[in-house]
């Protein structure tokens, strides 16, 4: 690997490096490591995000601009309440029209380290939807659900649009089109749990129907044991 082709220019401009091209404080040691092997830096600013990731043996700095639908301190906010979905797309550029994916993403708070962590509907699916699914919230379901139709509708689009890459889409496609399907699993199973729980038979004695009509029964048993026995003594 060659550490001293890096276009040393372009990352103290962006402040990956600094004047003494030491790297950014920002950046731990397994951050710098992955970087020189070719992994993306992802710096965030309200609805912002810009990626980073060195290129042709270290010698070319790739940028990325994108927006995200909603900023930051919103979704980690929201985040420790719900599940917060966003999305995330490359800024329009009109000298360059080509393909610009669609990233949704899901923030949710994990109570064990109490810490927002970003799901990707793509890369982290299964993941994601299991720890949809182990809410056992229907409300959340849909809600899941729904965002990954919106997601299915956009790569449709976009399948025609651009042929070249077609593969690449129905790829992703194929991703989202599987989580539905485990979505709508998952809700066929939770639908037929409540249904269980819902036949079970519960008697409240103080539910006063309930225990008019014990006692009502009780009376008419005992009214039809005296009947019967008073046939019997006629009989004799």
């Amino acid at each position: 690997m060659n550490t001293n082709t890096l276009p040393t220019d372009e990352l103290k401009k962006y402040g990956i490096i600094n004047e003494d091209l030491s790297f950014s404080k920002k950046l731990n040691a397994d951050d710098i490591q992955k970087f020189l092997k070719g992994y993306t830096i992802v710096a965030d600013n309200d609805k912002n995000r810009a990626t980073f990731q060195l290129t042709d043996n270290n010698t070319q700095l790739k940028v990325i601009y994108l927006e995200r639908d909603k900023n930051l301190p919103e979704i980690l906010k929201n985040s420790k309440d719900r599940v917060e979905y966003t999305d995330i797309q490359k800024v329009s550029n009109k000298l360059s029209p080509e393909f610009s994916a669609l990233e949704k993403k899901a923030f949710i708070f994990d109570k064990e380290t109490s810490k927002v962590v970003e799901f990707d509907f793509i890369k982290n699916a299964t993941e994601l939807t299991a720890i949809i699914a182990d809410k056992k919230d229907t409300e959340e379901l849909n809600h899941y659900k729904n965002e990954l139709l919106k997601l299915k509708s956009y790569l449709l689009e976009k399948i025609d649009q651009y042929p070249e890459i077609a593969k690449e889409i129905t790829n992703d496609l194929s991703i989202v089109s599987r989580e539905i399907n485990s979505v709508n699993s998952i809700a066929t199973s939770q639908k037929q749990i409540s249904k269980a729980d819902d036949s079970d038979i519960q008697l409240n004695v103080n539910d006063p129907d309930v225990y008019q009509d014990a006692n009502q029964r009780r009376d008419d048993e005992q009214e039809h044991d005296e009947e019967v026995e008073k046939s019997r003594k006629f009989r004799r």
